[in-house]
């Protein structure tokens, strides 16, 4: 780790932007618990951060004890990979800039084409990595998370540590041009493989190596004359003060002193004790909360001042503070939600791999309604043709019911700018057939689904939520609509689950 041990003062500027100003770094923890991840305790100037007038939240305030997602991850290649640039040069990855026009690839009809478009953002990392010879001779270093496009779709290059995912077989063809021949005069072409690119073998590399990666427009890049998969940079970035390029999926950002320096604002005399939303940004419950422990003495310090407080989580470590959240409620009112989006295991393995299962979630639920409290489910992003049937609505709202739920919240999947180009992919992969049912629902920049999707929706849910005897709120209720448009957001189908888009 490049600024490992470091001090605010010593810090790399480029570290971690945005929280040079505001915070103080103190160190960095790796633990054997927590393989691929580091811990940057903070000293954090202050906890309770204000919503901007302008937004339609409807909160005006939030805490977040951590900063970055625990279940993402980085696809990364050689710093010596060739890139293909727009001027028809190939030159070494990097010595590429954010800003540089490079060759992407797009579907437009029924062919894939070379398209030119601009880095969005580059970042370096250190992790395993692994050779990969094609039978021109073609060979290409890169993590074991990267995607190459192949003559069966996307692949990573090897399978996950725990499940599986798509990933490269000996003999699997990668789609381009290869190294063995030059390539053609490029831009708008169809990608068509003429040279032999069929994989003939996949060589773990000793140790670690330092790599890189790239945002691109288009999603993809050409390297080393095959067609990569890049990692995309997400909206939540920029409310995260992470920057794109420096690893923020494991590099987990923790405020250690955020009760002390949150009771200190709680005693304010201008303090309103206006509500405060726990887990608008990222989840408060992730995995870094069972190392620090932070949650409890945040309760603690918003139920002591009196300050009324909501609780939104996908994290089933929330069962630990049941006892604390019990306290709270006998003091200031408690609003607590949980987030389950898919209720089919394979659905949800493939969109949300490494996060709890639907059945601990539920779980969860009935701990949390045994204790006392009105759970509401946030059921979304519901997916159009993949989780709006009548028959999942309904297998989904019997086990939130027999869960112990009070009520429950949906919404239509909202396909921002930033994983919009990611999850036509991910839906080109596993659902083909949907893709273009997608591009009619979500036309070139729309990022949500049209009115009369929404009201069509309504209609199938509503009446179903009441025969399970929950109470209903969406999108169009005045009250949830501002949150809606970040707990809708696109799932992140990575060993990533996106913590911060649900």
């Amino acid at each position: 780790m490049r600024w490992q041990g470091q001090t605010i003062d010593e810090a790399d500027a480029d570290a971690l932007p945005g929280l040079e100003n505001r915070t103080g770094i103190v160190r960095s923890v790796t633990t054997p618990e927590f393989a691929g991840m580091t811990f940057h305790e903070v000293l954090s100037k202050s906890a309770l951060n204000r919503v901007p007038g302008a937004s339609r939240m409807p909160f005006n305030w939030t805490v977040n004890p951590y900063r970055g997602c625990s279940h993402a991850c980085v696809y990364c290649l050689s710093p010596d990979t060739l890139i293909l640039c727009a001027d028809g040069r190939q030159r070494p990855l990097r010595d590429l800039a954010a800003g540089d026009e490079i060759i992407g690839t797009e579907k437009r009809g029924t062919y894939r084409r070379y398209v030119r478009t601009r880095i969005e953002a580059k970042w370096d990392t250190h992790k395993p990595a692994y050779r990969l010879t094609l039978a021109d001779g073609t060979e290409l270093v890169a993590s074991g998370d990267h995607r190459f496009l192949t003559e069966r779709g996307w692949k990573h290059v090897t399978d996950a540590d725990r499940g599986q995912r798509p990933h490269l077989t000996t003999g699997n063809r990668l789609m381009g041009f290869g190294m063995g021949a030059a390539h053609p005069a490029i831009e708008g072409t169809a990608v068509k493989t003429v040279a032999d690119l069929r994989l003939m073998s996949i060589e773990p590399l000793e140790g670690e190596r330092d790599l890189i990666d790239i945002t691109t427009g288009t999603g993809d890049f050409i390297a080393n004359g095959v067609i990569s998969h890049n990692c995309f940079a997400r909206g939540t970035h920029e409310y995260l003060d992470l920057d794109a390029g420096h690893d923020f999926d494991s590099q987990i950002v923790v405020k250690t002193n955020v009760v002390e320096v949150l009771e200190r604002e709680l005693r304010r005399g201008s303090w309103r004790r206006e509500t405060v939303a726990l887990g608008t940004n990222t989840d408060p419950y992730q995995r870094a909360e069972g190392r620090y422990r932070l949650m409890p003495g945040i309760i603690r310090a918003l139920a002591d001042s009196g300050t009324p407080f909501s609780l939104l989580t996908k994290g089933t470590l929330v069962r630990r503070d049941i006892p604390v959240l019990v306290d709270a409620a006998k003091r200031v009112p408690v609003d607590v939600q949980m987030s389950i989006a898919m209720y089919d295991d394979e659905l949800q393995h493939a969109i949300e791999p490494g996060t709890p299962s639907t059945q601990a979630r539920l779980d969860t639920v009935r701990a949390l309604a045994d204790a006392g409290f009105r759970v509401g489910v946030f059921l979304m992003p519901v997916l159009p043709h993949l989780t709006d049937t009548v028959a999942h609505i309904d297998a989904a709202l019997s086990r939130i019911r027999d869960a112990g739920a009070d009520h429950v919240v949906y919404g239509v999947l909202h396909l921002r700018a930033g994983v919009k180009p990611w999850f036509f992919q991910w839906l080109e992969q596993y659902r083909p057939d949907l893709v273009s049912s997608y591009r009619a629902l979500y036309p070139g920049a729309a990022a949500e689904a049209p009115k009369d999707y929404k009201k069509w929706l309504a209609r199938r849910m509503r009446p179903l939520i009441r025969s399970h005897g929950l109470y209903a709120e969406s999108e169009d209720d005045e009250r949830m609509r501002g949150i809606m448009r970040e707990r809708t957001a696109a799932p992140v189908a990575k060993p990533a689950a996106a913590e911060m888009l649900f």
